[in-house]
């Protein structure tokens, strides 16, 4: 029934600055924009081997928030981790949870961007054998 991810979809309040903060950090400008009343309503990036759909909506059209938190992050591959983790702090993001190996050849972290998501960063031995991309 799962076949991928189709679209990660993350929100933000000052589009403008949160297509700056993605572009630079992508370094690529989004293939796809919808306009809404002269400023971004969505956008969406093309990233990675299989090129995963990567959306940011303006946050007025945020489905609502649940009672309590419901815990999913999306990882996405990564060469180096560490590496990875201290771009994107230095890009401004703040720390969600510090690089941890969960196992032989899996290490995870994850950051908090300045738009408020998630955003997780993971080496992942399947995924490079999937892939076959060798350190």
């Amino acid at each position: 029934m799962f076949r991928g991810i189709a679209t990660l979809n993350f929100y933000a309040v000052d589009m403008v600055a949160a297509e700056n903060w993605y572009s630079e950090l992508f370094q690529t400008a989004p293939y796809f924009r919808r306009d809404l009343e002269g400023s971004p309503a969505y956008l969406e990036w093309r990233l990675g081997d299989k090129e995963t759909e990567f959306g940011l909506i303006d946050a007025r059209f945020a489905p609502s928030t649940p009672d309590a938190a419901g815990g999913a992050i999306a990882h996405w591959a990564v060469d180096d981790v560490e590496a990875a983790y201290a771009e994107l702090l230095g890009r401004g993001a703040t720390s969600y949870q510090s690089p941890i190996e969960r196992g032989p050849g899996f290490i995870t972290a994850s950051v908090v961007d300045p738009f408020g998501n998630v955003l997780g960063v993971m080496k992942n031995e399947h995924y490079e054998e999937m892939f076959d991309v060798a350190d």
